[in-house]
C-alpha cells in the first residue's frame, strides 16, 4: 500500500533550478567596445554590433555601462588613458613646444599604425559620419582643446624666446591639429608608419626658430 506521503512525493512537480545572471568581465567588455567604435565609428556601431563584440546580452549591457551613448562616453574616456595619453605626455615632459610636437608626431606614426588594433585615432574617426549632435559636439570639444593645449605651449615659448615673438601662435597650433588629424586618416587609408614619420618631418620643417 502506497501511503499518502509517497503519492505527494509522486505528484510534487520537479523544481528547475533558477537560472544565474551570466557573469563576465567588465573590463574585457570595455576594451571589446573601445576596439568595435574605433573601428566602424559611433553610428555605425549598433547596439546589437556591441553586444555581438561584447559577448554579452543586452540587458547586461545597460545594467553595466547604460545606454550606447553613455558606453561611448566611457570608451571615449578609456580610449584616452589607454592609447591616446602619448600627446599630454609629450606636452608635459617635453621642454618645448617644438620638442613636444616632434615626440607626438612620432608617436603618432607608431599608435596611428599598431598592427594589433584598428589604424588612426578613435576621437577623429568616431566623428566620421555622425549624426547625433551631443557626440558630434563631444568629440568636437576634444580635438578643440587638444588645439588649445598646443597653443597654450607654444605661446609659453613665445614668451620664454624659445620661438620668435612674431610667432603665430594659434595658426601654428592650428597647423599641429591637422597634421595629427591628417595622420590619423592616412594612417586608415594604409600609410604605413615610416610614411607617417616622414610626413611628421616635413611638418615640424615649418616651424620658426630663433
Amino acid at each position: 500500500m502506497v501511503s499518502s506521503e509517497e503519492t505527494k512525493a509522486q505528484v510534487r512537480p520537479v523544481s528547475k533550478p533558477r537560472g544565474r545572471p551570466r557573469s563576465f568581465d567588465r573590463e574585457t567588455a570595455l576594451e571589446k567596445a573601445i576596439l568595435a567604435f574605433w573601428e566602424h565609428g559611433y553610428e555605425a556601431t549598433s547596439v546589437s554590433d556591441l553586444t555581438r563584440v561584447m559577448d554579452i546580452g543586452a540587458p547586461s549591457l545597460y545594467a553595466a555601462f547604460g545606454d550606447k551613448r553613455s558606453l561611448f562616453e566611457e570608451v571615449v574616456r578609456e580610449y584616452g588613458v589607454r592609447y591616446g595619453s602619448f600627446g599630454e605626455r609629450a606636452l608635459a615632459e617635453e621642454p618645448t613646444a617644438r620638442a613636444a610636437v616632434q615626440r607626438m608626431l612620432r608617436e603618432a606614426a607608431a599608435e596611428y599604425t599598431a598592427p594589433d588594433r584598428p589604424h588612426g585615432c578613435l576621437v577623429v574617426h568616431a566623428a566620421t559620419n555622425c549624426s547625433t549632435p551631443e557626440v558630434e559636439e563631444s568629440l568636437r570639444e576634444r580635438r578643440n582643446a587638444n588645439i588649445a593645449a598646443f597653443e597654450s605651449r607654444i605661446r609659453a615659448d613665445i614668451a620664454a624666446g624659445e620661438l620668435p615673438a612674431g610667432t603665430g601662435a594659434a595658426a601654428l597650433a592650428r597647423h599641429t591639429g591637422a597634421i595629427i588629424q591628417g595622420m590619423s586618416q592616412q594612417a586608415r587609408d594604409g600609410a604605413s608608419r615610416e610614411e607617417l614619420e616622414a610626413l611628421a618631418e616635413i611638418a615640424m620643417a615649418i616651424w620658426p626658430r630663433t
